[in-house]
């Protein structure tokens, strides 16, 4: 759920936290990598592959 979108102060308040914490580890991954992370749909299928070799379309193939 975004910032914006968060029905209550509460949860706008830990929307805003996560969304902090995931961009400082994106940002401490990409200093470990040296190169910066793929987003959108280049991101999905690198995650895909990573986890078996396998890429989502050939997972739902088989």
């Amino acid at each position: 759920m975004g910032v914006e979108q968060a029905p209550t102060a509460k949860g706008k308040q830990a929307a805003k936290g996560l969304k902090q914490a995931a961009a400082k580890d994106e940002r401490k991954t990409e200093a470990e990598t040296g190169h910066p992370l793929k987003k959108g749909a280049a991101r999905f299928e690198e995650r895909s592959k990573s986890s078996d070799g396998k890429s989502a379309g050939a997972k739902q193939r088989d």
